[in-house]
Order: structure tokens, then C-alpha cells, then sequence
């Protein structure tokens, strides 16, 4: 897929440009320096043709411009989507005028031989298109736009869709798995995602909040028609509410995070293996949860954890104990550091991904309910006693199945925890949630049994 980049200094509206061409809030947008640092991609259609889009961090050469530690880091990864793009949008503030720091991005990036062109941005009426006109002296085509208002957007987007090479057809990457990765702040996201794919694709530090945007990673296995094709969505981390601060920054963060978790098909949750589960990473599960996705836990640190003498089959049923609600996903001992079971992740990726879509053929599952009910009575409720007429699987990922009965309201959530042992048990469904509804057969229906 062709690669579109959006590069320029500080604060001149990059990130507003993207959600405006995205038609979605992607990336955070605040009227402040050094908000972005990673690079934040999204795939987009444009005029019929689909490209990734990418925003980065504002390139600064001078720390008083952002005070931001991270500078050289954002300004790398920028550099990084510049090498990646086959054509690269250079953002400037025409209201502002040109500024030292706009010469030196424009230069850079014309080094790069990447071919660009220059959003003239924040032109908000046709009375500001004038300012663009100072930009032509670098030779590049120039247009007047504003992320705001949405001018001029149509014009650039033409132009970026003219220059594009010809489309690389191949079905396996029109719907890449979605990984989202999450965690308290520090738990070791960034680094999971630099060590699997052996590339710094995500800053790392040890700054707690490093990480502010959703970023999403492609990622492939494999070449050709059998490639296997996944998205990497890094995420901020999350922090309890006592300790967030009240900056839209962070909201958005959180925000964010929570929409990365709807819209995984898998999602990993990072904990730290020599603390155990904290009541924070029991939230963040409790998010998994009520957006019905399937799951992974990585315990990570997993050397400094064996360093103190902790071991698998101690870990295992403590991490049990205290999380029981996240006992279909499964967990993968592991070491950014090292690498141990990195590559193991991967297949427990797959594995819940393919649990939550898998069909429950409907024979089957019913014999599956005949015989946990004959192995195992309804408790009685005012005399009364659950009987199930048949089920239903009604939808995949989330794994959901309907039990037409006499009366819903005879079943015990201890019942219903026991149907769900008896249907895992028989089709696995590793790593996918299980929903079960019970729904009263009409009188006519009973009738005609």
C-alpha cells in the first residue's frame, strides 16, 4: 500500500490535517508544541485509492521549541516515515510566513528524494491564499489549504492520488488482523511491539505516558498469497483516574485506548510479571470485557520475574486466581528484553482470532447441551426447573449463542458459568469471550415440538 506522510515543524496543524483527510479523530490535536511523537498511521481511501496515511511528530532542531526529552526520538521517526512514503506532504503555517525551521524540513526532506509537495495550512478564506504564494521560492507545488475549514483539501488530494505508482493488488491486506496492545503506562508496550519486529517502529522511554496517539503498526508474516497480515495498534497507557491529569492530552489518550480495544479483533494485555495483575490491569480487563474482544495476556519481564525464583507453574494459577474473569484468555510468559516467547505471542494471537470467529455447528453444540444438562440438573427455582429446547450460534467475534427455554428466569449465573465450561470444552475457544442469551420459546413454538 502506498504511503502518504505528513511531515513539517511544530504546531502547524499536521494532525488536524490528518482527521480531516482520514474523515475521523485519529490523531490528538492540541495547540501545543511536541503533542505527537510517534507516528500515527491510518488506512484511508482517496478517490478510489487506498493509501496509508501518516502523521508525525513536528521536527524540531532546537529543544526550546517544544521542550519536549524526546525530540530526537520524534524527529527519528519522522525521518523513518519519510524513508517509508512514496510521497510526502510538507506542512507549513502560511501564517506565519516561512521560518528557519521550515527551510530546514523542506531541505532534509528534498534530500531524501522522496518526491513532496507543500500544504500551505491554516489559509481558513480565499483572502489567506495569497500567503501560500511565498512557499513556490523552494520549487515545490503549492497548495493552500485548511485543516479547520476543510479548503483546499480536494486540490492536494488530487495531486498526492496523480503521483501515486500503480496499486499492489493483493486480497490478503484488505483486512489485516487489529492487535491492540494495552497496559498501564510502563508496562513494556512499545518495546513488545520494537522487539517483534526487530525495528525501533515506536518510541521507547522511560517516561511514563511516552506513548499519547493509538499508533498503528503493519505488520506481515510470510510473502504471497499466504502472508498473514496483521495490524499493531501501540497504544498510551492507561493510568487510574486519581492519578490522570486533567489536560485534554490525556482524555483524548484515554480515549483513544478505548476505541483502539472496540475495534481490535485481538486484544494483548501487557502486564508486569514481577508485580502480578494490579488493580489497574483488572480495569483495563474489565474494558477488554465489556467490548466483547478476545484476549491475550503477556506477563511480561519474565527474566527479571525468574531472577527473583518465580516459575511458570507457580505464576500461572495465582494470575488465575486473581483475574478468574479472563480465564479463556490465554497467557504467554515472555522478554522484550531477551526475546523468550516473543515469537510465541504471535501464535496465541492467531489462536484467539481464530476461536472468536469459528462456526459452532448447531448439531453439535446441541449435543454438547443435551449431555452437560443430563450430566448435570438446573438447580430448582419455586419448583420449578430450567429446561433448554435448543441453541443457537447467532454471531461470531463476539462468540455469541442463544438457548431458546421455558423460562429465562430460571437459570443461575452458576448454570450459565457451567453451559459456557461445557461448550469451551468442547470447541475450545481459546482467547474468545462466549456470551450466552437465553430467550423463551413462544407457546406456538412448544406446540409444534
Amino acid at each position: 500500500m502506498n504511503v502518504v506522510s505528513l511531515v513539517g515543524r511544530p504546531n502547524t496543524g499536521k494532525s488536524a490535517l490528518f482527521n480531516r483527510i482520514a474523515k475521523k479523530r485519529v490523531a490528538i490535536v492540541f495547540d501545543q508544541p511536541g503533542v505527537t511523537r510517534d507516528r500515527v498511521t491510518r488506512e484511508v481511501e482517496v478517490l478510489g485509492r487506498k493509501i496509508m496515511l501518516v502523521d508525525t511528530g513536528g521536527i524540531a532542531f532546537d529543544k526550546r521549541v517544544t521542550n519536549d526529552p524526546l525530540d530526537n526520538e520524534t524527529r527519528n521517526q519522522a525521518a523513518l516515515a519519510v524513508e517509508d512514503s512514496a510521497i510526502c506532504i510538507i506542512v507549513v503555517d502560511a501564517r506565519e510566513g516561512i521560518t528557519p525551521l521550515d527551510a530546514e524540513v523542506i531541505k532534509r526532506v528534498r534530500e531524501s528524494g522522496v518526491p513532496c509537495v507543500i500544504a500551505a495550512n491554516k489559509c481558513d478564506n480565499a483572502d489567506d491564499d495569497w500567503r501560500a504564494g511565498e512557499f513556490e521560492r523552494f520549487g515545490l507545488k503549492v497548495f493552500p489549504t485548511s485543516a479547520e475549514h476543510s479548503r483546499g483539501i480536494d486540490s492536494l488530494l488530487g495531486d498526492i492520488v496523480s503521483k501515486l505508482p500503480p496499486a499492489e493488488e493483493n486480497e490478503t491486506k484488505k483486512r489485516p488482523l487489529r492487535v491492540a496492545v494495552v497496559g498501564r503506562p510502563n508496562a513494556g508496550k512499545s518495546s513488545y511491539i520494537n522487539r517483534l519486529l526487530k525495528a525501533p517502529r515506536v518510541i521507547v522511554s522511560e517516561i511514563a505516558g511516552t506513548t499519547r496517539d493509538a499508533v498503528e503498526v503493519p505488520f506481515s508474516i510470510g510473502s504471497g498469497p499466504e502472508a498473514r497480515h496483521y495490524m499493531l495498534v501501540d497504544t498510551a497507557g492507561m493510568k487510574p483516574h486519581t492519578k490522570m491529569s486533567k489536560t485534554s492530552v490525556d482524555n483524548f489518550s484515554l480515549f483513544r485506548t478505548e476505541e483502539a480495544i472496540k475495534e481490535a479483533d485481538v486484544v494483548l494485555l501487557l502486564i508486569d510479571a514481577r508485580m502480578g495483575p494490579t488493580m489497574q490491569d483488572k480495569r483495563i480487563a474489565g474494558k477488554i470485557l465489556e467490548a466483547n474482544r478476545a484476549a491475550v495476556i503477556l506477563c511480561q519481564k519474565w527474566d527479571l520475574a525468574q531472577e527473583d525464583g518465580v516459575t511458570e507453574t507457580k505464576a500461572l494459577p495465582a494470575l488465575r486466581q486473581m483475574m478468574p474473569f479472563l480465564n479463556f484468555a490465554p497467557v504467554v510468559f515472555c522478554s522484550n528484553k531477551s526475546g523468550y516467547n516473543i515469537r510465541r505471542t504471535i501464535e496465541a494471537i492467531d489462536r484467539a482470532a481464530a476461536s472468536a470467529g469459528e462456526k459452532l455447528p448447531t448439531g453439535i453444540l446441541n449435543r454438547t447441551l443435551v449431555s452437560a444438562t443430563k450430566k448435570t440438573l438446573s438447580p430448582m427455582i419455586k419448583g420449578k426447573r430450567l429446561k433448554i429446547y435448543y441453541g443457537l450460534q447467532v454471531s461470531t467475534n463476539p462468540q455469541t449463542i442463544r438457548l431458546f427455554v421455558n423460562d429465562p428466569k430460571l437459570v443461575t449465573p452458576a448454570y450459565l458459568s457451567f453451559l459456557e465450561k461445557n461448550v469451551r470444552a468442547r470447541f475450545g475457544l481459546e482467547g474468545a469471550p462466549l456470551r450466552i442469551f437465553l430467550k423463551a420459546r413462544s407457546r406456538k413454538g412448544q406446540d409444534n415440538a
